[in-house]
């Protein structure tokens, strides 16, 4: 293990992007990083300003750290079954743990669900020896952007200890802390706050810190949260809550605060009341009893089918989608390359990642989390553009209006500029509103086939009949209850409005899945899932004998399609499918679906040789270099970005799960397919997370933590263990 030196906000420097655990509570999230820092943190949402983003900038980024003063070895992990995070700093002197989660709402019936409370619980306990501890809490609210006010002042009730108030123009947070003992020989820590002015570093406002040194018993709970409005407080005295809550219990601190101050709480199992309590003393009561819970990961409300022996891809892929199952990553502008300009917000919700998201759901056994999101892709067909089209992608929340920034008084990770907040279509010429309002401005320089290309995804999670989407389909088409809603006339009559455009526009040229920025072109993963967006509709229509008056407009569509995909896309000399119509010759690891959504069979001689090109090195004119698979040759294909890129993670699994399916009909590549998924999983970091891409020496790199890697590692995971116990080759 590496010895960490002790550091403060003045001397910090960057860590590694993969150097970072993830908590959450399905409306935002945060990454804390191995040597105890909050380094992402937004709120009240994902897409919302930062307060914390010292992952984007190390010095005026903001930051909320825990950590020794003393040199330390450091260890990360989640308790079981849960998004609860857990660092352990340890030093010869002692050992000390901090326990980090933001609270989620209990799983009650919507009459008596609560608000959420913006809260981030730290709880610090040492338990061996005595370690000397630096807290420091310098928010830099929107994006280091705005100037904020401090002040430490006393709480309201005589019982609770001071607390930090940081006041900015749209938001305010208060810091409080709760200290404790747990043995009766040893009294609870004293913490003091102070001011840390660190204007020096580019901060606009104070922030406070604590010296503090702990012993074995002691421990302080330190919460940051947005106070709630006067007189806002929920009511917590009525039974059934009571009962809720005693039933979360057992999920560790999934829930160690729920609840807001001044209100009443029902403490104990023999409706002992509590009047108004303070915050902290809410807290303190909470913790001891919960604390003298075991737990019996068994009865974590989210995970009743899927146990602790799940394998580890599996479950640390599902915390993720329990987390964030809405949008492709949590974080913002971290880079793809170190010191290069590819750095995207992917802070949005991509209708083309629709199918991805719910099959992981589904696979996963969160069916309701599921039906929630194909609502959530319906109300959007339900409000189309006036031209009929859909948006590329949403905000978290289904509005239409995105804009890109760049925030150039922000360094980037390591100096890798520019930093974007929110994603690359800016208002005008690449605008996303601009784009999907009208047929008539296809002409402008964004990608037109994800009006269609998404549309294939959308449309092909309503496959009933083949096999990778198999309980998808059922999310739309089965009776059976506990799979889904059935499909409805008036949702049926939206996806067939859908592929009616899909046919109408299929030959127009588009930028494709990677968002190129240059010159539009038939490419062939976007023409493939045009193909699959028909398919799926004449499929889903004869599945439910549902009425489809331009059926034969549809199957002419898709057959004459499919020939030209043949015939366009696929280079005769080399005899492998390439990038586009235009380019035949240039690689590109997209086409890698094209088994996977049941295109083409996997045995077929021309997908592959596709794929054996595709596995070569880059040297060799391939795009696998250390089993891991590039998107593309950006010296070859130019996607009007620039600079240079990591492998990519989503592509490594693409290409996992084709030689997982050619490797029915040829052993060898079953057994590659085994090897380059044993790889991969090696670059998962410390706690199982996945980064958006990997460099050449193996660090993670791009956005963390992506949603992509996760979904489709669950999908990669899930179907190469079929495939070995069918094939009984291992």
């Amino acid at each position: 293990m590496n010895m960490h030196k002790p550091t403060t906000a003045f001397d910090r420097d960057y860590l590694a992007i993969a150097d970072h655990g993830l908590i959450g509570n399905l409306h935002t999230a945060a990454l804390v990083s191995i040597d105890g820092s909050v380094e992402s943190y937004c709120i009240p949402h994902f897409d919302s300003p930062s307060v914390f983003a010292r992952i984007l900038d190390k010095n005026k980024g903001g930051h909320f750290s825990i950590s020794p003063t003393v040199p330390f070895t450091t260890k990360q992990n989640y308790y079981p079954s849960s998004n609860v995070l857990q660092t352990k700093f340890m030093n010869e002197g002692g050992v000390v743990s901090i326990t980090d989660f933001l609270p989620r709402q209990p799983a009650l019936p919507p009459v008596t669900k609560k608000p959420l409370l913006p809260w981030l619980i730290r709880r610090v306990e040492v338990i061996r020896g005595a370690v000397p501890l630096l807290m420091e809490c310098a928010p830099a609210f929107n994006y280091a952007r705005s100037k904020h006010t401090t002040a430490i002042v006393a709480s309201e009730s005589p019982e609770s200890t001071t607390k930090a108030i940081f006041q900015s123009d749209a938001l305010t947070l208060d810091l409080r802390y709760v200290p404790e003992s747990t043995t009766a020989t040893i009294a609870a820590p004293v913490i003091n706050l102070d001011l840390l002015d660190l204007s020096q570093k580019g901060h606009l406002g104070l922030g406070v810190q604590a010296e503090m040194t702990l012993e074995e018993g002691q421990c302080v709970t330190f919460v940051l949260r947005t106070p709630p409005a006067p007189n806002s407080a929920p009511s917590l005295d009525d039974p059934v809550l009571t009962k809720a809550l005693f039933k979360l219990v057992p999920a560790i601190p999934l829930i160690f605060v729920l609840f807001s101050g001044t209100s009443k709480f029902v403490a104990d199992r023999d409706q002992q009341v509590l009047e108004r309590l303070d915050p902290p003393i809410v807290i303190r009561r909470i913790l001891e009893r919960i604390c003298s819970q075991k737990c019996p990961c068994s009865q974590a409300p989210h995970f009743r089918t899927h146990r602790c022996h799940c394998g580890k891809s599996h479950f640390q892929s599902s915390r993720f989608v329990m987390t964030s199952w809405q949008i492709p990553s949590l974080s913002d502008s971290s880079t793809e390359f170190i010191g290069g300009t590819r750095n995207w917000d992917y802070r949005a919700s991509w209708i083309r990642d629709s199918s991805f998201t719910l099959y992981a759901l589904i696979r996963l056994g969160f069916t309701k989390e599921a039906d929630a999101y194909m609502e959530f892709i319906f109300e959007r067909l339900r409000n189309k553009n006036p031209d009929g089209s859909l948006q590329i992608m949403y905000t978290i929340h289904g509005g239409k209006d995105l804009e890109e920034l760049e925030l150039t008084h922000l360094d980037g990770h390591k100096g890798s500029k520019p930093v974007r907040q929110h994603r690359q279509w800016r208002r005008g010429s690449s605008s996303v509103g601009h784009l999907w309002r009208a047929v008539c401005v296809l002409h402008l320089s964004c990608c037109f086939c994800y009006r269609v290309d998404f549309s294939g995804w959308i449309v092909f999670t309503s496959d009933k009949r083949r096999a990778f989407l198999a309980t998808l389909v059922l999310q739309l088409t089965s009776k059976q209850p506990q799979f889904g809603k059935p499909l409805s006339y008036d949702t049926w009559l939206l996806v067939r409005d859908l592929v009616d455009y899909v046919v109408a526009n299929l030959h127009l040229p588009d930028l494709s899945i990677w968002e190129v920025r240059n010159k539009k072109r038939h490419f062939t993963y976007s023409k493939v899932m045009l193909w699959v967006a028909i398919d799926r509709g004449l499929r889903l229509a004869d599945k439910r004998s549902l009425p489809c008056p331009h059926r034969n407009q549809w199957l002419a569509a898709r057959d004459s399609l499919y020939e030209e995909i043949m015939n366009k896309a696929f280079d005769k000399e080399l005899k492998i499918f390439g990038q586009s119509y235009e380019d035949t010759n240039v690689l590109d690891s997209a086409v890698l679906i094209m088994p996977l959504v049941f295109f083409i069979q996997p045995s077929d001689p021309r997908f592959v040789n596709t794929l054996r090109q595709i596995l070569k090195t880059p040297e060799r004119g391939g795009l696998t270099a250390n089993n891991l698979v590039f998107r593309y040759d950006v010296s070859k294909s130019d996607d009007g970005v620039g600079g240079e890129e990591g492998t990519f993670c989503l592509c490594t699994l693409w290409c996992v799960e084709a030689l997982t399916r050619a490797g029915e009909y040829d052993q060898p590549m079953l057994r590659r397919a085994v090897s380059m998924f044993e790889d991969f999983l090696l670059y998962l970091n410390h706690v199982g997370l996945c980064t958006e891409e990997i460099s050449e020496a193996g660090e993670g790199l791009g956005n963390a933590v992506q949603g992509f890697t996760h979904v489709t590692l669950i999908s990669a995971a899930y179907n190469l263990s079929r495939t070995m116990e069918k094939t009984h080759k291992f």
